[in-house]
């Protein structure tokens, strides 16, 4: 049995001329439900709810507050439910409402309860359908799109897939709807190909909308994971059948080879560092080729303000992000040992700051060291 996690967006689900709202869920819940039925697993993401909240309002434009936006949120969501309770009712499957923030997420314990929480739902044949609870979400513990809750969730039940349904057919390497000489990608195999792509999307502006760029982010976070990715057109059902019995994508994100475990991907994409340490050569070669932790005699400065247990991101000499991990004190406490003459203790030894069992290193091509 396959386990699968797919993606939809507003703009898919979007009433148009041709089809409304209900109509286009309709037909990715027969999908859905085909596929439950021949025994697989499955997940659901989506978007929608401040679209439906806006267009039960009547309001032609979306809010530009945040209060604006969680406002509609909460009008649109409950409606968002009932259209996918409707069309799963019609195949006799359960639906469930999983709302999550980053959060949510970013605890260990709560990203253990909500990993626990969707194998259970999943294990009683229901569908869970995920959407960030934009209606409490601040600005600041928003995921800001749904194409990162997707890959995330995707981690944290181990899927086999993540389905990434847009509005175009696949990846190209510009935008084709406006430069004749974009060419199809179809498979993106390595992680620093995957990385190049991502740096040249920048603001999406390479290929028209900041949509890709978040879907490429999407693809970094479930790859690293050994989760294989596929982007396809979610207005064609026949191109989802065949993805969900097991088909490809257009564009097909390969798995890293040497993918993280369950700890190190929330380390490294769940949470959101509260600081940077800056470390000297020594210590960035002991992280990447020994494996080691990092220790307080390597530390050069630190920036930010954070307690101990909450995460950090750790920088290279050139300032480059090189890893991530827990602290074990306060920015405070490290200000103050950092400056002493000696950092170390009566026996010699240098305190752990970051333990390795709790670091992860950043960059995709360099092999996660084994604890």
């Amino acid at each position: 049995m396959s386990l699968r996690v797919v993606k939809v967006g507003t703009s898919l689900l979007r009433s148009t001329e041709a089809r409304s709202t209900a109509e286009a869920i309709s037909a990715l819940c027969l999908n859905l439900a085909q596929c439950l039925q021949r025994g697989d697993r499955v997940v659901l993401v989506t978007s929608g709810a401040v679209g439906l909240g806006c267009q039960r309002l009547g309001l032609k434009t979306r809010p530009s507050t945040l209060r604006g936006l969680q406002a509609a949120a909460a009008i649109g969501q409950g409606h968002l439910m009932a259209l996918y309770e409707d069309a799963m009712a019609a195949h006799g499957i359960p639906v469930a409402q999983v709302l999550l923030t980053r959060s949510d997420l970013a605890d260990s314990r709560s990203y253990q309860n909500a990993s626990a929480t969707l194998h259970q739902l999943i294990e009683w044949k229901v569908l869970p359908v995920i959407n960030e609870n934009d209606t409490v979400s601040s600005a600041e513990l928003r995921f800001g799109d749904n194409d990162t809750l997707s890959a995330l969730v995707a981690a944290a039940i181990d899927a086999d897939d993540l389905i990434l349904l847009t509005d175009i057919d696949r990846l190209y390497s510009a935008d084709p709807r406006s430069d004749a000489s974009a060419r199809p990608i179809s498979d993106v195999h390595h992680p620093a190909d995957l990385q190049a792509l991502e740096q040249g999307a920048g603001d999406g502006g390479r290929w028209g909308t900041g949509g890709m760029t978040t879907k490429l982010a999407a693809a970094r976070i479930a790859t690293a994971s050994g989760i294989t990715v596929h982007l396809a057109d979610g207005h064609d059902q026949h191109t989802l059948e065949t993805m969900l019995a097991g088909g490809r994508g257009g564009t097909v994100f390969h798995p890293h080879p040497q993918p993280l475990g369950h700890r190190k991907s929330w380390l490294a994409h769940a949470l959101q560092p509260q600081g940077s340490l800056h470390i000297d050569g020594g210590a960035c070669q002991a992280l990447c080729d020994k494996g080691a932790s990092l220790l307080l005699v390597g530390i050069t400065h630190l920036t930010g303000e954070f307690q101990a247990n909450q995460p950090v991101r750790i920088l290279d000499q050139e300032g480059h992000e090189m890893a991530r991990g827990l602290s074990s004190l306060s920015s405070e406490a490290l200000r103050r040992l950092v400056h002493e003459p000696a950092r170390t203790d009566r026996q010699g030894s240098s305190p752990v700051v970051v333990h390795r069992d709790v670091l992860v290193l950043s960059t995709p091509t360099i092999r996660q060291p084994d604890p």
